[in-house]
């Protein structure tokens, strides 16, 4: 029996992106994965946009989502890790689009004690535009349309694209975590678990998903390369507000000084605070008949 794969799609206020990425998942060869798209606090119109998808039944399709408080990717994330059920969970990021065989890359490449890290063509801000107005299918695109692009400037590289069996390569920087993304990164389920998952103290953009790294690696769990099988299409976005960048690294550097596996406010922490917002909102059980006889 194949083992179900959870895809956890991080997005924020970008319907049209998330469209597209979900149109990509949806025209996959394995279609042992459900969906959870772990929503950073995004509009009505993203929930239409999941409701649509999921309607569809082509695989499970699940919506997670917190109230805006700024960038927090990695608690969102959190979030849709606890709401999963696969055995292995691939992160990718709602404007990143994958190609029909990105989940049976991901499958082939999974191996106990490794997590896999992909990479990505960035596509510019004209192709994305032309892309996103026109539902454009470039994840179907013959490799002519791609070198067409290329020569326009409408694409960074081409590379990604290409499938190169690499075998024992795709091992050699396995304790190498500079440049590990999880806009395309896939992690067992039992590692994520064991490390306590992202840690939500980084807020505002960038180095959760390095911190993330780190921890696995002390955890004894290896890096391994999935660029030239898992590569995707990386759609053009303004560049994320970068003002809590310093902070981050700081924390960063923190976690480097000590020995740390489990994360500060990990998935422990996050399902603590879902079990006390479900509390809240479910309504005090009606007293028993006879508090009734003896108030009433």
């Amino acid at each position: 029996m194949t083992e179900l794969i959870s895809v956890i799609v991080a997005t924020y206020n970008r319907p049209d992106a998330l469209d597209a990425v979900l149109r990509g998942l949806a025209c996959q060869s394995d279609r042992g994965f459900e969906i959870v798209v772990a929503d950073d606090g995004s509009g009505p119109e993203t929930a239409q946009v999941v409701q649509r998808w999921a309607g569809q039944g082509v695989v499970p399709v699940h919506h997670v989502w917190h109230e805006d408080r700024g960038f927090r990717a990695a608690e969102i994330r959190n979030r849709a890790v606890l709401r999963a059920s696969g055995h292995i969970c691939i992160f990718l990021d709602g404007d990143c689009i994958p190609r029909p065989h990105f989940i049976a890359a991901h499958r082939a490449l999974a191996e106990p004690g490794w997590f896999v890290t992909g990479n990505r063509v960035l596509l510019s801000e004209e192709a994305t535009e032309r892309v996103l107005a026109n539902a454009l299918r470039p994840e179907l695109w013959p490799l002519r349309d791609w070198l067409a692009l290329r020569r326009a400037g409408g694409v960074n590289r081409l590379a990604p694209l290409v499938t190169v069996p690499l075998g024992p390569l795709r091992k050699l920087q396995g304790q190498r975590w500079h440049g590990a993304r999880s806009c395309n990164m896939a992690v067992a389920m039992s590692d994520l678990m064991r490390v306590d998952g992202f840690d939500a103290t980084f807020s505002g953009w960038g180095l959760e998903d390095s911190d993330l790294a780190i921890r696995l690696m002390r955890h004894g769990v290896r890096r391994k390369d999935g660029r030239f099988a898992t590569g995707v299409l990386h759609l053009w976005h303004p560049e994320n507000d970068r003002s809590q960048l310093p902070d981050n690294e700081r924390r960063l550097e923190a976690v480097m000084r000590v020995e740390r596996i489990r994360a500060q406010r990990g998935l422990s922490v996050i399902a603590a605070a879902i079990e006390t917002e479900q509390k809240e909102e479910t309504p005090p059980a009606p007293p028993p008949p006879d508090v009734w006889r003896r108030h009433g």
